[in-house]
Formats: structure tokens, C-alpha cells, sequence
């Protein structure tokens, strides 16, 4: 099988309610635009996904390889909203490959 149809399967909870979503590597930018594109989500990554405005705020469990690893944007974001627990993410910083299969996101309320 090809690496590009490579099935990625992701467990997203909003609100209590669980949804699994199917997709493949490169069908999407990024772990922000799949969830604009499968659950609408209002005021959600207003910075376009430059890691900035915290407004793509997810919990993530069961990332693999460098999805476990932030970059310097994304710690800074995260440091200023003053969140210590590290399975905290920015959805538009995780991009979309096999380091996100299996993976469960729950998209932040005002929980976070």
C-alpha cells in the first residue's frame, strides 16, 4: 500500500461527544484545518496557524514520533496561557501523518 493512502485514524471528543475521523497523509495541512473541515468549529484558530493566538487549543493523547515534540512558537503560546499539563496542544502546530494515528483529541472548552 502507498504511504500517501495511508488510512490515519483519529478519536476527536467536543463536548462529550466522540468522533472518530478517517483521513490520509497530506489531505490536510495540519490537525487545525481537518477539525474546521470535519466539525465546525466557531473563533476556532483566528491566527491562520502560525501557533500565535492559543484559539486552536487542544488536549492530546496518543501522539507517536515528533508530534510529542513542540516547537518554540507553540510552547511560548501555550506558556502564556499559564496551562501546566503537558498533553495540552495547538491543533494548527501537529501535522497530519502516521504520528497522529490512534491519537485521541479532545478540543478545548473553557475546561483548559
Amino acid at each position: 500500500m502507498n504511504d500517501e493512502r495511508k488510512e490515519i485514524s483519529i478519536t476527536i471528543i467536543k463536548a462529550g461527544e466522540v468522533n472518530i475521523v478517517k483521513t490520509y497523509l497530506h489531505q490536510y495541512r495540519n490537525l487545525m484545518v481537518l477539525l474546521n473541515n470535519s466539525i465546525y468549529l466557531e473563533n476556532f484558530g483566528e491566527c491562520g496557524g502560525q501557533g500565535r493566538c492559543a484559539t486552536c487549543m487542544v488536549k492530546a493523547v496518543g501522539l507517536k514520533g515528533n508530534a510529542t515534540t513542540m516547537e518554540r512558537n507553540e510552547a511560548a503560546t501555550i506558556g502564556k496561557a499559564r496551562l501546566a499539563d503537558e498533553a495540552i496542544r495547538l491543533s494548527c502546530q501537529l501535522l497530519i501523518n502516521e504520528d497522529l494515528n490512534g491519537a485521541v483529541i479532545e478540543i478545548a472548552g473553557d475546561e483548559f
